[in-house]
């Protein structure tokens, strides 16, 4: 899985043209509208991924890119309200000890401890937020509806599938990889343009990896009801 994964990006006549684009629509992200075509480009390479297709999908139709990378994005913000929501509370609870506690060293210490609990709090559901999101857009990809994004009953099969998992463990190891490669490319100026090319690049291969466990995971693990991985007619 992982090799294909890695070789995924490369695949097709146009493969260098599609990973120029979607580098350069990187490059210009912070510009917002480049950043949503690549998420609609993203889910377009996921779709075409888990029914099969190896070769990358042509950046045309913008305007269905726009809109499917909005709803991909308004997937993400939504998700990621729940650590912003933690972490409004840690900072409201923190200011109420100190306040309780007035200048004594009690209410500095409750205001570390709560500190400390957020953080670890945080992380294990960043983390956890991180291996749903993936099956998140998953489900939107298979049922082309946003509800589906948080239904527990489309998301518990992928979630709790070892195919999955093992899926999302390559993408994660993909991802770790560039980010070692983009912060050695950022010791060097011109580490600041390439590093979008590998960002796209990473992330193509890690829907690839994605894709394909949806791909392959057993009918058994996807539920008795499911049509998911069935061939398309």
């Amino acid at each position: 899985m992982f090799q294909e994964a890695i070789n995924y990006p490369r695949n097709g006549d146009s493969a260098i043209k599609n990973l120029a684009i979607g580098g350069l629509l990187l490059l210009f992200s912070f510009l917002l509208v480049p950043a949503f075509l690549v998420l609609g480009y993203i889910l377009r390479a996921l779709r075409m991924v888990m029914d099969g297709e190896e070769e990358l999908p042509e950046f045309d139709e913008w305007g269905e890119l726009l809109t499917d990378g909005l709803q991909v994005f308004a997937i993400g913000f939504v998700y990621a309200l729940i650590p912003a929501l933690i972490a409004t509370v840690a900072v409201i609870a923190s200011g109420a000890s100190i306040g309780l506690g007035g200048d004594s060293a009690a209410g500095g210490l409750a205001a570390g401890l709560i500190f400390l609990v957020t953080s670890l709090v945080l992380f294990v559901v960043s983390l956890a937020l991180a291996y749903v999101l993936p099956a998140a857009v998953v489900a939107f990809a298979r049922e082309d509806r946003l509800g589906a994004a948080f239904s527990v009953a489309e998301l518990r099969p992928l979630l709790f599938s070892r195919t999955y998992a093992t899926g999302w463990l390559v993408a994660f190891g993909i991802s770790f990889l560039a980010g070692i490669v983009i912060g050695v490319l950022n010791a060097v100026v011109i580490g600041v343009i390439l590093a979008p090319f590998v960002s796209f690049y990473a992330n193509l291969a890690g829907t690839h990896a994605i894709g394909e466990a949806v791909r392959e995971m057993p009918a058994m693990e996807e539920g008795p009801d499911s049509t998911a991985g069935q061939p398309a007619v």
